[in-house]
């Protein structure tokens, strides 16, 4: 019998828990050493009614990245929708990115095992954030609200900013308050990054996509003896 989608209101909450569950196991343990009994104990479901939603330990790894991949780009959405200029959305959508990965470390932990156990998962991941970053700047370029950036040169690099940031503030939190934690990127998942860090990084942002740089010729160059 292979697994289908919930049919019923409790058959969608039955799925809700095993997912959540499956958020807490795989950030806990890795997906190595989690396993179905320990998803199925975690959720308060008998092991069998694991296999009515999900075919393998796999399928609901798939679908946690997903599920994580939707819920990030939802509440990113959500804070920059009432944003009146890039900028500001940037600001908003970082925001609400930080504030969901110290309730979520899972995304950190997840993504990064799936480059391993479920590439396509990963690409998919990172592919679906991109494109909508892409469409955003390109907006604002034609917009004159940014510079003439490549949008998706500056997407990428945003992306990567938000995800260490993140990682050294929200994941390992204060170094001076965990000794140590600066190696460890499976800290408390629990710190917020700090204005003046947030701050610093939207300055760094502001600047590298509003700023005009003046382009100077080889010929220009060669004018100098």
């Amino acid at each position: 019998m292979s697994a289908g989608m919930p049919r019923t209101a409790r058959g969608e909450e039955t799925k809700r828990k095993l997912i959540e569950a499956a958020e807490q196991v795989f950030s806990r343990v890795g997906y190595a050493d989690a396993s179905i009994a320990r998803i199925t104990d975690a959720a308060g479901i008998g092991q069998g009614t694991f296999y009515l939603y999900f075919d393998s330990k796999l399928q609901i790894f798939n679908e946690l990245v997903e599920d994580l991949n939707h819920r990030v780009r939802l509440a990113m959405s959500a804070a920059s929708a009432a944003t009146e200029n890039r900028i500001d959305s940037e600001r908003a959508g970082f925001r609400a990115f930080f504030q969901f990965t110290a309730d979520h470390p899972a995304l950190y932990r997840v993504i990064r095992e799936a480059e391993f156990v479920s590439p396509g998962a990963l690409r998919l991941h990172y592919t679906r954030i991109v494109e909508g970053y892409i469409a955003g700047l390109r907006a604002a370029g034609a917009a004159g609200e940014i510079s003439d950036i490549d949008p998706t040169v500056a997407a990428w690099a945003l992306m990567g900013i938000g995800e260490m940031i993140g990682m050294r503030w929200v994941l390992w939190g204060e170094v001076d308050e965990a000794p140590g934690a600066e190696a460890d990127p499976f800290a408390s998942g629990t710190r917020a990054v700090p204005e003046y860090v947030f701050e610093q990084m939207m300055r760094f942002i502001e600047g590298a996509l509003g700023a005009k740089r003046t382009v100077v010729s080889p010929v220009e160059m060669g004018t100098h003896e």
